[in-house]
């Protein structure tokens, strides 16, 4: 019986504090193949085919747990298959008769899965056969470019197996059971390594965490905690400093080797700059459900955020007294200008009903949103709006409602965002922002035990991960 696990190495995490502290480790599921690489064992008589045999090992890991099933499979001959890519060497462990051809491709643009299943030398009928069972869980007419696919043919020609992913981490397995087939998601499995980084800006935050080498989700993730605190628009400040306590997901191969896929969850974050000292923890209550609290406590959430994207200029501020720039007359701007390219995205500053979205005069494409209270915010001058958005339609703070455009009379692209209190415009900066729930008495113990193990974390030696080396 030879047993081959999957994602072993996740035994590691035991050691993080992560762990100690429940946080999440993704779940997936993995069936396998016999190998990691179905192309590293291509028939160079048939490129982009490869010669395998099946191998039923499946295995789940559920936060750091890996349960393992596995079929029994012949003993191999150490000498014949030795050096060989773990894909040949399957197919010589397991009698001819189990040898069957996967068939790997991606969709190019202008393709329909029929298109592409033919480029790569399979029968016309697997197209129709595999859009059929699928439906209903995916629909290919939604296809996009980059979408990988595997394709399993039996010895007798037939379609045993269909792997469509989306994603590196996502996707859908069609397989043959019996004389149907069965559809089930194709999930990665994922393991979680914990990194830090700490910088000073120079020019700004996005800048000097790209310097170095964290993704730009890192940065917008870093900002988003803090926007009810900092406007990073204009309240940064060369010499600010910085320190990100962070995940690292890795999907497994088969064979348990890790690849980086993306930065997870942000445990961890502080800022020291000219504009305030502000420290950021991440506490789950309920198991699946956190959010950001200071060290005291408090929620970092308010009701209001302070501006309506991550990064933009202030190109104008709310006056009493502007001169247009387009109607080169004074009167009052009660907005404040943000300055950004074209198709930035923009948000609800806090929950609320959409009551507008159409376009309006010199306002161009407008969303008006009201909140509590009597407060109404405004985004003008978007280039197009959400999808699916709609008047009537309840928003969440942080919500999607459009993009920065140029629509209206505008000079450049940008949003102009407004509020109004009861009919009457007020200063968006001024508007009182009240705190969000902090964490409750019975959990405070708790609460305080995850915040000194992070924050010793936050505070140790620095490690300065580049994403795309490790």
């Amino acid at each position: 019986m030879l047993l081959r696990p999957i994602g072993t190495r996740v035994g590691a995490l035991a050691s993080k504090p992560m762990a100690a502290l429940g946080a999440a480790v993704s779940i997936g599921a993995v069936l396998s193949f016999a190998g990691p690489d179905l192309a590293s064992a291509a028939d160079a008589s048939n490129p982009g085919s490869t010669q395998f045999s099946v191998n039923s090992t499946i295995g789940v890991l559920v936060s750091g747990d890996v349960r393992l099933a596995a079929a029994a499979i012949a003993p191999a001959d150490d000498a014949a298959t030795r050096g060989a890519p773990s894909a040949a060497r399957a197919a010589a462990e397991l009698p001819p008769a189990a040898v069957r051809r996967a068939v790997e491709g991606e969709i190019r643009r202008g393709d329909t899965l029929s298109v592409a299943l033919r480029r790569h030398g399979l029968p016309r009928s697997f197209g129709p056969l595999v859009a059929r069972e699928m439906r209903g869980h995916f629909d290919f007419r939604k296809s996009q470019p980059g979408h990988h696919f595997i394709a399993v043919v039996d010895e007798s020609g037939e379609l045993f197996e269909f792997r469509y992913l989306t994603s590196k981490t996502d996707g859908f397995r069609l397989r043959r059971l019996g004389n149907g087939y069965q559809v089930e998601r194709d999930e990665a499995t994922l393991v979680s390594r914990v990194s830090r980084i700490s910088g000073i800006v120079d020019t700004s935050l996005y800048e000097s965490m790209q310097s170095l080498g964290a993704s730009p989700q890192l940065a917008q993730d870093f900002a988003s905690i803090f926007a009810w605190d900092l406007d990073f628009s204009r309240s940064v400040r060369q010499g600010d400093g910085y320190k990100v306590l962070y995940e690292r997901l890795y999907s497994v191969a088969d064979d348990g080797s890790e690849a980086y896929l993306r930065p997870g969850r942000i445990l961890a974050a502080q800022y020291d700059g000219a504009a305030g000292d502000f420290t950021a923890i991440y506490f789950e209550e309920e198991e699946g459900r956190g959010s950001y609290y200071r060290p005291d406590g408090t929620s970092v959430e308010r009701s209001f955020l302070l501006a309506p994207m991550q990064y933009g200029r202030i190109s104008s501020r709310y006056s009493s007294a502007r001169r247009h720039p387009i109607l080169k007359v004074t009167r009052p701007h009660y907005g404040i200008d943000y300055a950004a390219s074209v198709g930035t995205p923009v948000w609800a500053v806090a929950d609320g009903e959409v009551i507008y979205r159409a376009r309006a005069g010199g306002f161009g494409n407008l969303v008006k949103v009201r909140h509590m209270n009597g407060y109404v915010s405004y985004y003008a001058h978007l280039s197009r709006y959400a999808n699916g958005l709609s008047v009537s339609d309840h928003v969440h703070q942080k919500q999607l409602i459009g993009y920065v455009g140029q629509s209206g009379l505008a000079t450049g692209p940008h949003v102009c965002f407004r509020m109004t209190h009861q009919g009457k415009y007020v200063d968006p900066m001024q508007v009182p922002r009240s705190a969000g729930r902090p964490v409750s008495p019975l959990s405070t113990h708790l609460f305080e035990g995850t915040r000194d193990i992070l924050l010793a974390e936050l505070g140790g030696s620095l490690l300065f991960a580049v994403d795309e080396a490790l």
